[in-house]
């Protein structure tokens, strides 16, 4: 990366370019490692890094060089997991949590040196663009200046350049054309309002008249085509990206919400499938209520779901999203397990999320249903925050592993279930995750009875707080040991990602190249072969067929 010097820092192209990488057609063919009992299970440890974190001279990480050279540092590390925050496109606050769609990718993530690659911009495109922030995504100039480029790229489409992605342009729409036309359509007029919400647009586009959605698409033909094409390319490098992963034997662990975002283009299209009312805005939203997070919850504003319409469907669109995810990662986190059980319902209206309540979500059947046309599940369950004996039953009937936070059972809400003494082999335990402090903010938080606790449970290794907990999390029986890069880089709390009920501000931090040296690195496998964690001992390429009797794989 620009900067850094030859051999300073790993994050670099690879040795041998970019071609390197297995071609984009090229699908995975071993699973990832399984997670449960038995013979079958193994030790597996990983890194969360969302994309957008990742170095690049472009204002916001991509799936470009940097990406790859990532990889790269993680197969270094003897690392099995690359795991990343959503794939959409960011809507509200910038929130991977908050996407105009469930199924379409992010933009901003499209690399411009591989669009250089491909013939569809000139070296000189890329000058433009000023200097940005290493540090941070500066949002407000990124958008303006990604979407510039990737308009560029399909203008210079349409003038001949990239011949060869006819076809595959062709093949891609008709292949997507499920969710990528309503998407195409939704986005283009969104732009043609100003960036506004549906729910505010005209009523015969708010309430899908034929006769207007006809109109938008002739008027709006140009803007539809430049959407799906920027999906196309989307698509096209993150399959590039994962062939490569694969490759050097990492596997990518993903993240789905339960909740889809209000401003999107599934519940534009799909209205039936959510709590509307006759206008089509929400009668009740989700969020959480007070837990250690927020002392008066989290609102989160999504709409809810009519679980009967969906049983009806037989889960349809559950399932499509489901297979679509799994086209993109190996193993998904399932945000908010819990809601699947019972979720929090709020009144439409409310400016906090105390007052709701809790209703029945569709349990085992939302699961047998994907089961039986998907096949195995490779779902690691989110089951923080309030959890009750039925939500856990539901996760042990479905035997997904839950997760574990080291921070929670020394500080704030001090649960003894996360304590390591407690775990279950079946789990997946993390320092913390994008919604806690940075390990090294969180201890500085700490109170004086907190920290004596936390001492007398965790010696010092000598590696400061973040490294305590790493190995703590390393050394313990559950079978995935996760932690966020910037405990690995023992950053502070202005390396933190998400402060949870702060709607604004959050999603910004980069990692600087030169932070991550190959000494960081090598501690870090180190500590994995310790443990028992490292990729390199497992033969990776051979864990499909040792998969246990019906085991689904994950972790």
């Amino acid at each position: 990366m620009a900067g850094s010097r030859r051999g300073s820092s790993p994050m670099q192209q690879p040795e041998g370019g970019l071609a390197a990488a297995p071609s984009a057609g090229e699908r995975t063919s071993a699973l990832p490692p399984p997670v449960g009992g038995g013979a079958g299970a193994v030790r597996t440890s990983g890194v969360l890094l969302h994309c957008t974190s990742l170095p690049s001279p472009y204002g916001v990480g991509d799936l470009g060089p940097a990406a790859y050279a990532w990889v790269d540092a993680l197969a270094r590390a003897g690392q099995t997991w690359w795991q990343v925050l959503p794939l959409g496109p960011t809507g509200y606050g910038d929130s991977p949590y908050q996407c105009f769609s469930a199924f379409a990718g992010n933009p901003l993530l499209i690399s411009p040196e591989l669009l250089v690659a491909d013939g569809l911009l000139r070296s000189s495109d890329l000058e433009g663009g000023g200097s940005f922030p290493a540090e941070r995504v500066d949002f407000e100039r990124v958008i303006p200046y990604k979407s510039g480029l990737t308009a560029l790229a399909w203008k210079r489409f349409g003038e001949g350049a990239a011949r060869g992605l006819a076809d595959e342009f062709d093949a891609f729409c008709a292949r997507q054309a499920a969710w990528l036309e309503d998407f195409a359509l939704f986005m283009a007029i969104k732009e043609a309002h100003g960036g506004g919400s549906w729910q505010h647009w005209p009523a015969p586009l708010r309430q899908r008249d034929p006769a207007a959605l006809d109109a938008a698409a002739r008027e709006l033909e140009a803007e539809v085509k430049l959407h799906r094409f920027r999906q196309l390319l989307f698509f096209r490098q993150w399959q590039a990206l994962r062939a490569y992963a694969q490759h050097r034997g990492v596997r990518l662990l993903g993240d789905m919400p339960i909740f889809v975002s209000i401003d999107s283009a599934d519940v534009w299209a799909q209205p039936e499938l959510f709590k509307l009312d006759a206008q089509r805005r929400p009668r009740v939203v989700a969020g959480v209520p007070p837990d250690y997070f927020s002392a008066t919850g989290q609102l989160w504003g999504n709409p809810h779901y009519e679980w009967e319409v969906h049983r009806q469907t037989g889960y349809a669109w559950w399932i499509a999203r489901l297979q679509a995810t799994l086209t993109l990662v190996d193993c998904i986190r399932l945000d908010h397990f819990r809601g699947f059980e019972a979720a929090w319902e709020v009144p439409a209206g409310q400016l906090t999320a105390e007052q709701g309540e809790w209703v029945p979500g569709p349990g085992v059947e939302l699961f047998e249903a994907c089961r039986a046309a998907v096949g195995s599940l490779p779902l690691v369950a989110e089951d923080l925050g309030v959890i009750t004996p039925e939500v856990e039953a539901l996760r042990t009937e479905l035997g997904l592993p839950g997760m574990r936070i080291l921070q929670f059972a020394f500080g704030g809400a001090r649960e003894s279930r996360f304590l390591p003494h407690r775990f279950e082999r079946h789990t997946v335990v993390y320092t913390g995750t994008h919604d806690n402090a940075t390990t090294l903010g969180w201890y500085r938080g700490l109170t004086a009875e907190e920290h004596r606790f936390f001492r007398r449970y965790v010696p010092e290794t000598g590696g400061g707080p973040a490294w305590d907990l790493i190995r703590l999390a390393w050394a313990s029986v559950a079978e995935c040991a996760m932690a966020p890069l910037q405990d690995i880089l023992s950053l502070g709390p202005e390396a933190r990602m998400n402060l949870p009920g702060q709607p604004r501000g959050n999603w910004r931090w980069r990692c600087p190249p030169h932070l991550l040296r190959e000494s960081v690195l090598d501690r870090l496998g180190e500590l994995t072969a310790t443990y028992e964690r490292a990729a390199a001992m497992r033969g990776l390429s051979s864990a499909a067929s040792s998969l246990s009797a019906g085991a689904d794989p994950c972790c």
